[in-house]
């Protein structure tokens, strides 16, 4: 008789043991995936902003790499060889910038920091000399030679603050 009562409590303390495990398993999967979802759609909204952003970019601009193909040029080496031109313009003698039309307001050289090739003829760049910074607009052809010449179109300086 004792075996018997011992056996039935033995057996209701597994079930509820079970059962809570169970009913924690389920509850931490239902976390897991509320959190999947709020992360996909962090993504998503990640992905459609990152597609607005990269809208003027030659990357994403059919036409202008068509036009350069239509050329004959090899727009995957291509498109590099325009940013590295702009950023070989860094490397000057003297105070002036070869494009940039600053001179530096400290001991530092300006130089152009970031590079964006919008299409088959647009180029936005900022640069700096470290304490002040600004952007340039610059447009760009490739003559009879394969020669890459860059033209200042605007540019200005941000005021520095404080």
């Amino acid at each position: 008789m004792y075996l018997f009562i011992f056996s039935v409590l033995l057996l209701i303390f597994q079930y509820v043991n079970s059962k809570n495990i169970i009913d924690k398993y389920e509850e931490d999967i239902v976390k897991v995936k509320a959190k999947l979802l709020e992360k996909e759609k962090t993504i998503k909204a990640l992905k459609d902003k990152n597609f607005e952003l990269s809208y003027f970019s030659i990357d994403r601009n059919e036409d202008a790499l068509s036009y350069f193909e239509a050329l004959g040029y090899d727009t995957e080496q291509l498109i590099p060889a325009i940013i590295d031109g702009l950023y070989d313009l860094n490397d000057y003698e003297g105070e002036d910038h070869p494009i940039v039309p600053y001179v530096s307001m400290t001991d530092s050289k300006l130089v152009i920091n970031k590079v964006r090739v919008m299409n088959h003829k647009w180029i936005v760049a900022n640069f700096t000399d470290g304490e002040f910074w600004g952007e340039i607009f610059v447009t760009y052809t490739i003559d009879e030679n394969n020669d890459l010449k860059y033209k200042l179109a605007e540019y200005f300086l941000y005021p520095k603050i404080g």
